[in-house]
């Protein structure tokens, strides 16, 4: 079986995007050969086989204003490389992709399709054409969460698969740090106290910002705590300048990007997910494979994950988090990582993703 992985583009953006069509990829079968195409360009951050970058003009995949002229000639280009690639199975990374690659397929009949929706998406009606016109047994949507899929059965009028993303637990607890080597790895000062962790892009959805602002509050009652937030984006010098407004240049460190983030997470005695908005967010399983409990917005991708056993707050509330934030002690933690290690069930969570990607790339 020939797979073709067509995403948008590569870098540190779309890591997390990489990481889940890598784990579905895995579950392929020994018989597959496996070629990753970067739409935009960029670099792979996770998987294996062939990588080709083809460098399309990002205006002209979205189709905008003139640009738009150029997209039968982007579809022929793919229509070639598709048919000498042998391709059977081509998986498509959301909308923005289906939009460009589906009316080609059209032309290949030998071809199936898989469309995977990692996040929440407006789609138009003329979305809803496109994904309707290849047949059932041709084309398979799929989303990240029973919340997400669900929303799109709703949009599209056809059935979603949920394929929630999950970890090999064995493969990933295997190279965790220990506490002390993980935070050398971040260069966080050896001073004590509780260290907080969040993790992401640098972006407003992700919510640092409220962060901070509430951490600020809290560390008046909790003068030793730290908060550690790994990932880079265009908030960056923002973030860092309020940080330094609020006089916690010495308590809340911007770590910058990590490729081995997955082996840093027992540098954290609590991970907090402030996210306004999420298709998965993949943090929360990593943490909580970890052994590292997390308090999060209350979002329903979220409680999708942790039900009862886990820490929500109302998204953008300073006082809240300011008020939960006090109260991650490191006794408290020890009791809430293993209520949510249980609920999520990562033995039984990896099972269950293996069977699904299997479903989605064989079925």
């Amino acid at each position: 079986m020939n797979i073709v992985n067509m995403m948008w583009a590569g870098g540190s953006p779309y890591m997390s995007i990489h990481k889940v069509h890598q784990q579905v990829l895995s579950q392929a079968g020994a018989d597959a050969r496996i070629s990753n195409w970067l739409l935009l360009g960029g670099e792979l951050c996770h998987g294996h086989g062939h990588t080709r970058v083809w460098h399309m003009p990002q205006r002209a995949l979205k189709g905008k204003h003139l640009w738009r002229l150029l997209r039968p000639w982007l579809r022929l280009r793919l229509l070639m490389a598709l048919k000498a690639a042998g391709a059977n199975v081509v998986l498509l990374d959301g909308i923005g992709v289906a939009r460009l690659v589906l009316p080609v397929l059209q032309k290949i009949p030998e071809v199936r399709a898989k469309v995977l929706f990692h996040g929440m998406t407006r789609l138009t009606a003329s979305d809803v054409s496109v994904l309707n016109r290849l047949p059932a047994e041709r084309l398979t949507i799929a989303a990240v969460s029973q919340t997400l899929a669900r929303s799109l059965e709703q949009d599209i009028g056809r059935p979603v698969q949920t394929l929630r993303m999950a970890f090999d637990p064995q493969a990933f607890t295997r190279p965790l740090l220990m506490r002390e080597q993980a935070r050398k790895a971040l260069a966080l000062p050896h001073t004590g106290g509780v260290v907080l962790g969040a993790v992401g892009r640098l972006v407003d959805s992700k919510g640092f910002e409220m962060l901070v602002e509430a951490f600020a509050k809290a560390a008046q009652f909790q003068p030793g705590m730290r908060l550690a937030i790994v990932g880079d984006g265009p908030l960056r010098a923002s973030l860092q300048a309020r940080i330094d407004g609020l006089g916690l240049a010495d308590s809340v460190h911007l770590c910058g990007h990590h490729d081995d983030l997955q082996r840093l997470y027992r540098a954290f005695d609590w991970l907090l997910v402030p996210s306004r908005a999420e298709g998965l967010g993949l943090v929360v399983q990593e943490a909580v494979i970890a052994d590292v409990p997390v308090v999060c917005s209350d979002l329903p991708v979220f409680r999708e994950q942790l039900q009862a056993s886990g820490c929500y707050l109302p998204v953008g509330d300073v006082e809240a988090w300011a008020h939960e934030i006090a109260r991650c002690d490191a006794p408290r933690a020890l009791a809430v990582a293993a209520r949510q290690r249980q609920t999520l069930s990562p033995e039984a969570a990896w099972r269950a993703f293996c069977d699904g990607s299997h479903h989605l790339l064989r079925g």
